[in-house]
């Protein structure tokens, strides 16, 4: 599918594309270097997307979503192209984590004040699938299951000194 049509540009596939793009990279240079300085990652994901694994339990208690830390303790980060694997300890019980980019909500940062969320639109529901006709609002690109993506607002992952 182009993102360029006679009548519109998709700017906001193309916007979602590049920023899981920015996440993908960092992760393989974090996979193959290790975490920098005081870099870390607070990531929250879709539990239900397709793609997802984890172990049952975590199903469980994050039926939605679920935010992990990359942060002193981590194995197995492997990177691909459409996602990566991961090992964290929850509770001295390890577990591995398979994570598509696609399924991420969020990718922040914190040592850094960086932050990308990607939203579903509100209006998902209302749109009839068989109609072609793109909705203003969407900005012209007629998918509004798309996911645009933004800066997060910082404040909630801000150490308190």
């Amino acid at each position: 599918m182009t993102d360029l049509t006679p009548d519109t540009i998709a700017y906001g596939r193309l916007m979602h594309q590049a920023m899981r793009g920015l996440i993908q990279t960092v992760l393989r240079d974090v996979a193959e270097h290790g975490l920098p300085g005081d870099h870390h990652f607070f990531i929250t994901f879709d539990t239900r997307h397709p793609g997802v694994d984890l172990a049952e339990w975590l199903l469980d208690r994050y039926p939605e979503e679920m935010t992990i830390v990359i942060q002193h303790w981590y194995d197995g980060l492997n990177v691909d192209d459409e996602g990566f694997d991961i090992t964290l300890n929850f509770g001295d019980r390890p577990e591995p984590l398979r994570i598509p980019f696609d399924a991420i909500l969020t990718f922040v940062d914190p040592s850094v004040e960086f932050g990308l969320r990607f939203e579903t639109r509100a209006d998902e529901d209302e749109d009839d699938p068989d109609d072609p006709t793109p909705d203003p609002d969407e900005g012209g690109n007629g998918h509004a299951r798309e996911k645009d993506a933004e800066i997060v607002s910082l404040d909630r992952f801000r150490k308190e000194h």
